[in-house]
């Protein structure tokens, strides 16, 4: 791990693989931003990991929402002044059993608020914190519902269109972005937590370790690719 990558922030912080996230973060010696909507949720998982003398700090963020996350970068930029390691973690299934014509619109339209415009505001938000230092590690949790090759296949319509726009969307940020700084994303698997099921065959700490190694990968790591159990997959 490079000496100088301090800092990381986790959004939906409070449970399941974010919490995992957080906890294996601060493990390894970051100074944890642990981001929740809910106050409540957010200070007492904060707290928790606190006891266990892991630097874990809360900022209340909902990314569904533009000034909430406005005011988290200016707090953490207050706080830290820098911003080592972003995951976009936060994330809804509110997909039932209807095809995606048959949904009411409003399924689709917030499952698009939280899985994609709020990485997409978040990582606007805090991208001039890498930029300053010219270093920075994005990931988004993204699925293997955002592969293209799942479009062609019913069901679960809004989940699947969110995430494969989460996954362009980290292609696209590749491109643009300058300096040693560097954005991929991946599929955790099916995790047993309040989203996944408890009969799901994962637990959060496999899914942690599945994503954490692009947190600390070096200027010749990947960028804007798309992995599982650290191996690349297809769009």
């Amino acid at each position: 791990m490079a000496k100088d990558i301090i800092v990381a922030l986790v959004t939906g912080g409070n449970r399941g693989i974010g919490y995992e996230l957080v906890k294996q973060l601060a493990l390894n010696g970051f100074k944890v931003i642990l981001t929740s909507r809910d106050p409540e949720k957010g200070h007492e998982a904060a707290q928790k990991l606190k006891e266990s003398n892991l630097e874990v700090s809360f900022v209340k963020m909902d990314v569904g929402n533009q000034e909430s996350i406005r005011q988290a970068a200016i707090i953490v930029n207050e706080r830290y002044g820098r911003l080592d390691v972003l995951i976009n973690n936060a994330g809804v299934y509110l997909d039932g059993n209807d095809k995606l014509l048959n949904m009411a619109p409003s399924i689709l339209e917030g499952t698009m608020a939280t899985n994609f415009f709020g990485p997409y505001h978040v990582i606007r938000s805090f991208m001039p914190l890498m930029e300053k230092q010219g270093y920075g590690r994005m990931i988004n949790v993204s699925s293997e519902y955002g592969a293209m090759s799942e479009m062609s296949y019913q069901g679960v319509g809004a989940y699947k269109l969110s995430k494969l726009a989460l996954n362009g969307l980290t292609r696209l940020v590749a491109a643009e972005i300058k300096g040693d700084i560097k954005i991929n994303a991946v599929d955790p698997g099916w995790v047993s937590s309040d989203m996944g099921g408890p009969s799901a065959p994962r637990t959060p700490r496999q899914a942690a370790e599945s994503i954490l190694w692009l947190a600390t990968i070096g200027p010749e790591g990947p960028n804007g690719e798309f992995f599982r159990d650290g191996k690349r997959i297809d769009w």
